[in-house]
């Protein structure tokens, strides 16, 4: 059914919004899953429970003082932070999180945009980001920005490799790139993560290191790098950096939930499925929690040992993941 273009531009500010709000609650979710793993209270003074937190922590940054270095290249040194949290915020538009639904006579999608290549576009939209993250870097013209946005493209390239040949399997078990047949595909079958549960794996170890999350957080290691490429960042323009990290972060895990675990259906019980957003965001926290909880019990790696792991072992499994599931598909 065909879906009316104001539709879609409502669609496209409230996804925007409620992509922004999750951020915001995720650092606060972050902060008290860390402090109580660690024997902390974590933010309990800005509002009941430190739920205002996010707000005080935004007021914050945007008083700041934004300062740059003189000798750095004032265009793109604004523009990397601005690319990077665009591109996070751009790629959650092709996810879906419902089957659409016809509300007073008017057909609205379960999804900004249902685009038939979703996938690869998802893909694209982040080796665009990764542009943000090492052009900032470049630009700041110092030594510590510039050895992080080195660390940023050897790592990210690394394992975006290994992320795109982890999804082939479903890909070819779903027998589309379109995100929304892949989830009506595992209606019809079985949740993906059974048969590709070496490929969801190699998925999620993949997308820790492409959203730069601990332990493979080595592009801003602070006790390094000085934080790495947004070294020379301060006020929003490091906010910017931070949001795209956390978007990513949520981003992956909404593209998991797709591709693996059903998207926005019930198991099992098929009548609930009319509440499609709320299966789809309760996945998607249990996933968000997964992140925060190995960022509380897992060590850095060394930079030596990531790339090893990424190059030597996360790409061989995903190789071979891939090529097994073709040729089953072939016979089967």
């Amino acid at each position: 059914m065909h879906e009316a273009w104001w539709i879609s531009l409502i669609k496209a500010g409230l996804v925007i919004n409620l992509v922004m709000g999750a951020f915001a609650y995720t650092t606060w979710l972050e902060r008290k899953v860390l402090g109580r793993m660690q024997l902390r209270y974590g933010p309990n003074r800005a509002g009941p429970f430190g739920l205002l937190q996010p707000i005080a922590d935004l007021i914050k940054l945007v008083r700041k003082e934004a300062f740059f270095p003189d000798s750095s290249h004032e265009l793109p040194y604004i523009v990397a932070p601005v690319v990077s949290c665009f591109t996070a915020l751009a790629a959650f538009a092709v996810i879906p999180w419902g089957a659409g639904w016809t509300i007073d006579g008017h057909y609205v999608r379960g999804a900004v945009a249902n685009v038939p290549i979703s996938l690869i576009l998802i893909f694209a939209l982040g080796s665009i980001g990764i542009y943000g993250f090492i052009v900032g870097g470049w630009a700041s013209d110092s030594k510590y920005s510039i050895l992080g946005s080195m660390r940023t493209c050897a790592q990210l390239v690394s394992y975006e490799v290994s992320l795109a040949l982890s999804v082939l399997g479903v890909v070819l078990m779903g027998q589309s790139l379109n995100l929304v047949d892949i989830v009506d595909k595992q209606q019809a079958t079985l949740w993906f993560f059974l048969p590709q549960f070496v490929g969801l794996c190699v998925f999620l170890l993949g997308g820790i290191a492409e959203t730069s999350r601990p332990p493979f957080d080595l592009p801003e290691a602070d006790t390094e790098l000085v934080a790495g490429y947004h070294t020379e960042y301060s006020g929003m323009r490091w906010g910017l950096f931070q949001t795209a990290e956390y978007i990513n972060l949520i981003v992956l895990s909404g593209l998991a939930v797709t591709l693996f675990f059903d998207g926005w259906h019930f198991p099992w019980v098929h009548s609930l499925d009319v509440l499609g957003p709320l299966w789809f965001v309760l996945k998607l926290a249990i996933l968000v929690t997964a992140f925060i909880w190995l960022r509380a019990s897992q060590p850095r790696l060394r930079y030596d040992q990531l790339m090893r792991f990424g190059w030597k072992v996360l790409l061989p499994v995903a190789t071979l993941n891939a090529l097994a599931t073709a040729l089953l598909v072939v016979w089967v």
